[in-house]
């Protein structure tokens, strides 16, 4: 069985994930890495800063918006990505349809739980088809907008942690999942969470939903081993959000073939056995969120395990992290005052070091006074933001 060591896996990462070299365009970037996480808005800009040469916000806004080269959509694990196209459509074969029946029974439940009406499936049918009209007659509108055309989107309810809600959360979010609407451009600046929706045939002509899921599975199981593999079972299974059955039956499909790595067994590509290229000394500052910091469920051939309670959260969540050649030592945050600070939590060497500063400073000045707070703090990223 052939062996890929941990600093085989470190040079894939650096090179497969526009690292330790840039990129030349945001698709390229966000193909690269099989998605750019943007569950937290500003993650997916900060993590094209890292990887794309010279970028800026309105790169990323023309491919979204204009060119519609992207797509924000619900991926993987429930969890928003940026994703070329052709990739969502397999995306949402192979992981976001399945999550539609159990959240249609869950708004079904809630609505006559609730008292909102006492044939849920009737309420929900009525609604769902009243806001696609509307959003087909508007082209474009926040969930606010679609409840004034549509008042039952206004009806209130309560989460079992006694929050109150309008019912425009559940119902938009189930049209996602059945691949009826996508999040367009949000409203105010690129840190902005108040999207416009948009029904996926206006904004995607020729968008094909109705992808075989199994093939799709495959495909998107090929796809990850090609950027992030090695990678074990339980890495792909938690990435992709599959069931241990879903993912054996993928990756077998996929010709994925067994490799040794340091610390167990792991899975490649049958063409991808040769070993890269060593890359040239490299540092990154990336986001909370990052795709290649939540690119694997086992971590600790990248992060060490003492690392992981300062860095991510309790849902395992990561925050802004520093890497440096291919593994994390360390974290950044902003403060009030928009200045980067950050704490390397080891010796790296006079060179890294020195790259560590200059990076920490090309992040202040593309930043400039823009304060961006993640979504889900970390320790680490709390206390030094102080």
């Amino acid at each position: 069985m052939l062996t890929i060591d941990t600093s085989e896996r470190r040079r894939r990462l650096a090179r497969r994930h526009h690292l330790a070299g840039p990129s030349t365009s945001i698709v390229e970037a966000a193909t690269a890495n099989v998605g750019l996480h943007s569950s937290d808005p500003a993650t997916v800009y900060l993590s094209a800063r890292a990887r794309v040469a010279e970028f800026s916000p309105s790169d990323l806004e023309f491919a979204l918006y204009e060119a519609k080269t992207l797509l924000r959509f619900l991926g993987m694990r429930r969890t928003l990505f940026v994703v070329p196209i052709d990739l969502a459509e397999i995306v949402n074969a192979a992981c976001t349809r399945a999550l539609a029946p159990s959240q249609r029974r869950r708004v079904i439940k809630l609505v006559e739980d609730e008292e909102i009406a006492t044939d849920g499936e009737r309420w929900l049918a009525a609604v769902a088809e009243r806001t696609l009209r509307t959003l087909g007659e508007l082209g474009q509108a926040t969930a606010k907008e679609l409840s004034e055309v549509v008042p039952d989107l206004k009806t209130k309810y309560v989460d079992s942690q006694g929050a109150t809600y309008g019912m425009s959360t559940r119902v938009l979010f189930l049209l996602a999942t059945e691949g009826e609407i996508v999040r367009g451009q949000p409203r105010g600046t690129w840190r902005s969470t108040l999207y416009e929706w948009a029904r996926i045939e206006d904004w995607s002509p020729g968008w094909d939903g109705g992808l075989d899921a199994e093939s799709s599975r495959v495909a998107l199981a090929r796809r990850w081993l090609g950027a992030y593999g090695p990678g074990t079972v339980r890495d792909l299974q938690w990435w992709t959000g599959w069931g241990v059955r879903n993912t054996a039956r993928a990756l077998d499909s996929a010709g994925a073939v067994e490799v040794a790595l340091d610390d167990g067994i792991g899975f490649v590509l049958g063409d991808d056995l040769e070993p890269v290229s060593d890359p040239d000394p490299w540092v990154a500052f990336l986001p909370a969120l990052d795709a290649t910091t939540m690119g694997w469920k086992e971590r600790d051939w990248y992060c060490r395990p003492e690392y992981v309670q300062r860095l991510f959260d309790r849902n395992g969540n990561a925050g802004p992290t520093v890497w440096v050649d291919g593994r994390i030592v360390g974290g950044w945050a902003q403060r009030p005052d928009a200045a980067i600070v950050y704490e390397i939590f080891e010796k790296t060497g006079a060179a890294s070091s020195a790259r560590i500063e200059r990076e920490a400073a090309t992040i202040q000045t593309w930043l400039g006074d823009t304060i961006v707070i993640p979504r889900f703090r970390t320790p680490l990223e709390k206390r030094l933001s102080e």
